[in-house]
């Protein structure tokens, strides 16, 4: 999730200037660094009905009755695009790893290979690393700010009861709700309607997605998932001490209405 208040900042801006905002629209970055890098992995040629090119991945849809903007991929770095690699995580099938050096999601699959996804990460003091679970999920989720957020930016109170979702929506097109021992982290997986925040370090502790893509991720994620999240993919990184660190609240929590997957 992002830094709110900016995003209504922006958002207010872009209004009184007449643009359009439709085309606009846990785990996070780990404040630690390291030279000891893993290189990304070369794509490998894509062999999923699901990918085609560029173009068509992030074209303008009707999904679930709103309309989503298609995603300007001339200007988006190409390292950043969904696309099928080499499976540089060694986990097993099914699992997610979050690279924060690189900026790279990875959803594991069978026979070596990753579906690697491009997102934005928390700035600096809003990150950990360790592990969480999916354990619910929402399509086009309302977005209800905390009563904190609130009280620290009084215009957000017309929300108290919740953002109607939309294109506009600080949690996109889905989200994708993080679990410790049972519990809510308030680390989200979710879409965000500003596609440019993507390979940056920008939110408030969630990782987002441009919203073609976290549609596609949520297709794939059916059951619990388990979520790594990791300051790189070396073998250092890898077994680097788990922060215990949660998110302050970024929403009310997870909506009555969520998927719980079991």
């Amino acid at each position: 999730m992002y830094d709110i208040p900016l995003f209504f900042e922006r958002l207010n801006r872009r209004a009184f200037l007449g643009a359009s905002a439709l085309g606009a629209a846990s785990v996070a970055l780990s404040a630690c660094t390291t030279t000891d890098v893993a290189p990304p992995p070369a794509a490998a040629p894509a062999s999923d009905p699901a990918f085609g090119d560029a173009a068509s991945m992030y074209a303008a849809r009707t999904d679930e009755g709103y309309q989503l903007p298609a995603i300007p991929v001339a200007k988006v770095d190409p390292k950043f695009v969904r696309q099928i690699v080499s499976d540089p995580t060694g986990e097993k099938p099914g699992t997610i790893v979050v690279d924060t050096s690189e900026h790279f999601l990875y959803l594991v699959r069978d026979g070596g290979t990753a579906i690697r996804y491009g997102v934005s990460l928390g700035k600096a003091g809003f990150g950990w690393t360790g592990s969480a679970v999916v354990q619910a999920r929402k399509k086009w989720p309302v977005w209800t700010p905390p009563p904190e957020m609130i009280q620290r930016r009084p215009e957000l109170a017309k929300y108290k009861d919740g953002m109607p979702p939309g294109p506009q929506s600080p949690l996109g097109a889905r989200a994708l709700y993080l679990f410790r021992d049972g519990k809510d982290t308030m680390y989200r997986l979710h879409g965000t309607p500003e596609w440019d925040s993507i390979g940056k370090n920008a939110s408030s502790g969630c990782v987002r997605f441009m919203n073609q893509d976290i549609i596609d991720l949520y297709s794939r994620v059916n059951g619990p998932a388990q979520v790594f999240v990791r300051p790189n993919l070396s073998a250092a990184g890898k077994i680097m001490a788990v922060s215990s660190r949660t998110a302050e609240p970024i929403d009310a929590g997870v909506p009555k209405d969520a998927e719980f997957l079991k």
